[in-house]
């Protein structure tokens, strides 16, 4: 199947930069090993319009498809069951690569491609690093909203309570507080089930939330 440039939306563009800023999180994310290539399909001549450790392939933006990529484009096309195809390669060096190529989809049509190459002589030493640059956060893993929101609470009880004895007339307003500051009050049902964790009325919960963004707007 011959692959013919195509013609973008201004849609199709947005999805294309949207991926620029995923690929930011997940170079920091994967580390220096991994290269990340996204290409448009507007101009396979310089497809290329943002390479992440390019250094592992000699690529840089702008340029074209490589004859690899057009392959797994045809095969993604051809198959019709699977987006992504994962293989392995080597780059010019004879350096082997563990590749993945992700077709970017728009109204159906293939627009671009998420290319991922995951340079296999690098040294442990360099991946521990990666592994040991990240700040250690401590997340609670839930199965489902409610417990979301139950872990919200005892984080926002645990932080006013650093600086408020737990009597004090003011700790309700500011757990919850701390509670709209992250955004657990998007959460359907949020409002009920802090309520009855602080052993208030609804209202009172709505009222401190009334409080509280009528402050936020002088």
């Amino acid at each position: 199947m011959l692959i013919a440039p195509i013609e973008l939306t201004e849609n199709d563009r947005a999805i294309l930069e949207s991926y620029k800023v995923m690929m930011d999180g997940l170079s920091d994310y994967l580390g220096s090993a991994y290269e990340l290539v996204l290409h448009s399909l507007d101009n396979l001549e310089h497809s290329a319009i943002k390479v992440i450790n390019g250094y592992h392939t000699g690529r840089t933006e702008g340029a074209p498809i490589t004859e690899m990529a057009l392959r797994m484009l045809e095969h993604i096309a051809a198959t019709k069951q699977k987006d992504y195809v994962c293989y392995h390669g080597y780059n010019k060096d004879g350096h082997p690569l563990r590749s993945t190529t992700i077709a970017i989809r728009s109204s159906g049509r293939i627009i671009g491609l998420l290319c991922m190459n995951f340079y296999m002589d690098t040294p442990l030493s360099d991946l521990f690093k990666t592994f040991s640059a990240a700040p250690f956060i401590d997340e609670t893993y839930v199965q489902s909203a409610e417990d979301t929101i139950h872990a919200a609470i005892e984080r926002a009880k645990a932080v006013v309570d650093e600086t408020m004895p737990e009597n004090a007339p003011a700790r309700n307003r500011a757990i919850i507080e701390q509670l709209d500051a992250s955004g657990v009050f998007r959460i359907k049902d949020a409002v009920n089930c802090v309520a009855q964790a602080l052993n208030i009325s609804r209202n009172t919960v709505y009222l401190h939330l009334r409080t509280l963004r009528e402050k936020g707007k002088k």
